[in-house]
């Protein structure tokens, strides 16, 4: 009776904790996220840096050694992904890395990694960009 009466109620507190929930479970789609030190530990052990921004942001700055492949174009090139290689995916803040990375993950690439904060981060770490 609860439940009926009260219908309004139920509907808003199901919807607001969907969408709590929601960047909880797209995190875990998108796989692990790595701290600019842990990536350039993994750089460093020979991973391929994957940069998801587009043409434009990708020449005005980027990860040494950087591939670029924008988001939109991966599903057509991922064949351009190693699939035995550990792949640092960049973006600038982080989201657009998590979608590349769980278009990844769903096409068998399990060594599949995102920079927590995008270029953003490593800027900030004070780390290399290249033009």
């Amino acid at each position: 009776m609860f439940f009926v009466q009260n219908w309004r109620l139920v509907l808003l507190v199901l919807v607001s904790g969907g969408l709590l929930a929601w960047p909880v479970l797209q995190r875990r789609a998108a796989g692990p996220l790595l701290d600019t030190m842990a990536a350039t530990r993994l750089i460093n052990d020979g991973a391929m840096v994957l940069d998801v921004r587009d043409n434009r942001e990708f020449a005005a700055g980027h990860l040494p050694n950087a591939r670029n492949i924008p988001t939109e174009d991966l599903d057509k090139r991922i064949n351009e992904v190693p699939a035995n290689k550990a792949v640092v995916i960049v973006c600038a803040t982080g989201q657009r890395a998590g979608k590349a990375a769980a278009l990844l993950r769903k096409a068998g690439r399990e060594k599949i990694f995102s920079l927590d904060g995008g270029l953003g981060a490593w800027r900030q770490a004070g780390l290399p960009v290249v033009k």
